[in-house]
């Protein structure tokens, strides 16, 4: 097995990525102060031992955590838990159905124009990303499984594709209220059968596709299918009115 695929794909039987481990085991020693804010992290060959993998997955992990502005890393220093800071950017919990048929309704504007931008901007290493994140999708639909995980990873390679950072803050900020959509959509496809789950991974496929075809037009419209599409299987004719009263 080479070293992306023991870095990067589900484990047999449906178990997580070895790399998955590591992150959720490292961000929660960072979460709870084992690591406090601007403390070094050990070094990676010492994470590597502690943790039991090698030191491209053990890499995977930390990606994740910088990724996720837990980490910062510093040239010739290594690693080191970001200061907290109050976020730029919130909002408030999803409380009520009407609350994700909201999310999706702003997907629709941000996504949609990422992606368009994302299909003039991007370079190979984030189209390499988009392909991880497909991969792990596929890995799943062939396990007749859904990853919330993937699919956002996915989404927001998109739009960090798109060279303008506000795109991706504010996906990064909406990341729980998407996950609550992607799981309720992910439990419906599941139900729905095999066929269900292999249509939303082509449509991701056309996405990336469009993308790395540099197509912005196309890449706008079958963004905004798959988004459109992913809240009609969940809402159906069930789409809530929300006009003001």
């Amino acid at each position: 097995m080479d070293q992306h695929t023991s870095a990067g794909s589900q484990g047999r039987g449906g178990r997580p990525p070895l790399s998955e481990k590591v992150y959720t085991a490292l961000k929660s020693r960072i979460t709870r102060g084992d690591y406090g804010p601007n403390e070094k992290l050990p070094a990676e060959k010492d994470l590597s031992a502690q943790y039991g993998v090698s030191r491209p997955v053990l890499r995977v992990a930390l990606e994740q955590l910088r990724e996720e502005g837990l980490i910062v890393s510093r040239q010739g220093a290594g690693n080191f838990v970001r200061v907290k800071r109050e976020a730029a950017l919130g909002y408030t919990p999803v409380e009520t159905i009407a609350d994700i048929q909201r999310c999706y309704e702003f997907r629709l504007t941000i996504e949609v124009d990422a992606a368009g931008l994302a299909a003039q901007r991007r370079n190979q290493g984030i189209l390499d990303e988009m392909e991880q994140a497909l991969d792990l999708l596929s890995d799943a639909t062939g396990s007749r499984l859904h990853r919330e995980d993937a699919d956002f990873t996915f989404h927001l390679a998109i739009a960090r594709a798109s060279n303008n950072q506000y795109y991706a803050e504010t996906l990064k900020a909406l990341r729980d209220h998407i996950y609550v959509g992607m799981k309720m959509h992910g439990d419906a496809l599941m139900s729905d059968g095999a066929s269900a789950l292999e249509n939303v991974l082509e449509e991701h496929r056309g996405i990336y596709q469009a993308i790395a075809d540099r197509d912005p037009d196309r890449a706008r419209a079958v963004m905004r299918q798959h988004v459109s599409h992913s809240r009609e299987r969940l809402f159906g004719a069930g789409v809530m009115d929300l006009s003001m009263q």
